[in-house]
């Protein structure tokens, strides 16, 4: 439940003038038999299930969602509110989220032989470019993991197919460097085109020789020449002793 403290009388001397801890809403109150009867005790109390959950949800826990890549549309149903309300506290930290987003745009993608001397958004467009995918329709975004690292994810469509590539990023000197999560991220940043398949040379005036036939050559394999059948005596003969002429 959010806290609010009297900052003084409106100008009508009727009404007065709320505002919250931070200072950045602010509100009036009718001062009428409601809010005297309030101020004696004369209202029934309210039981908690009854009051706004949107309420429960401080601007710190808003912020905290957002930053772990929840939207203001997500946080706005869950709280039962508009998104106006959630938008005004995760402002900010949409803005921090877009500042990393281009952060690992501009770090350089690490490959098992090190990083590249191209930007992560260089490699991929690269990428796109030879795999003939549309580049100005993919959408980036990043958002802080429970591990304190921040993550930076692109999402595009192929076909019907709906595909998503995932960085961690490292920021540091150079613009800082990004590694891939998952397999679609390391195949956009893997820099070895597809294996091809090995062809036969050209047929020169130096190979040419090599591989005529000559005109008389047989058309089939020589056969076998068979064995004298007469010159191996027979099992008779072994045992009689007497060898074949």
């Amino acid at each position: 439940m959010r806290a609010l403290r009297i900052a003084g009388l409106g100008t009508d001397g009727c009404t007065i003038i709320l505002e919250t801890g931070d200072r950045r809403d602010r509100f009036t109150l009718v001062v009428d038999d409601t809010l005297h009867a309030a101020v004696r005790g004369d209202l029934p109390r309210l039981d908690p299930t009854e009051i706004d959950p949107a309420s429960e949800m401080r601007p710190r826990e808003i912020q905290a969602r957002v930053r772990a890549g929840a939207s203001v549309e997500q946080l706005a149903t869950a709280a039962g509110v508009s998104s106006e309300r959630i938008e005004r506290f995760a402002y900010p930290v949409l803005l921090e989220r877009s500042r990393m987003t281009q952060l690992a745009q501009q770090a350089h993608p690490v490959r098992a032989d090190g990083p590249d001397v191209r930007t992560l958004e260089q490699v991929v467009a690269d990428t796109f470019h030879r795999r003939g995918h549309d580049l100005n329709a993919v959408t980036w975004d990043s958002w802080r993991g429970e591990d304190g690292e921040w993550a930076v994810q692109l999402r595009w469509r192929a076909g019907r197919s709906e595909n998503r590539a995932q960085w961690t990023l490292h920021p540091g000197a150079h613009g800082g460097t990004v590694t891939a999560v998952d397999d679609h991220a390391t195949d956009l940043i893997d820099p070895q085109p597809a294996a091809q398949l090995r062809t036969v040379g050209p047929v020169t005036d130096e190979t040419r020789p090599a591989l005529a036939v000559p005109d008389d050559a047989p058309t089939q394999p020589p056969k076998r020449p068979r064995k004298n059948r007469a010159a191996i005596p027979s099992w008779e003969d072994v045992l009689l002793g007497v060898r074949s002429p």
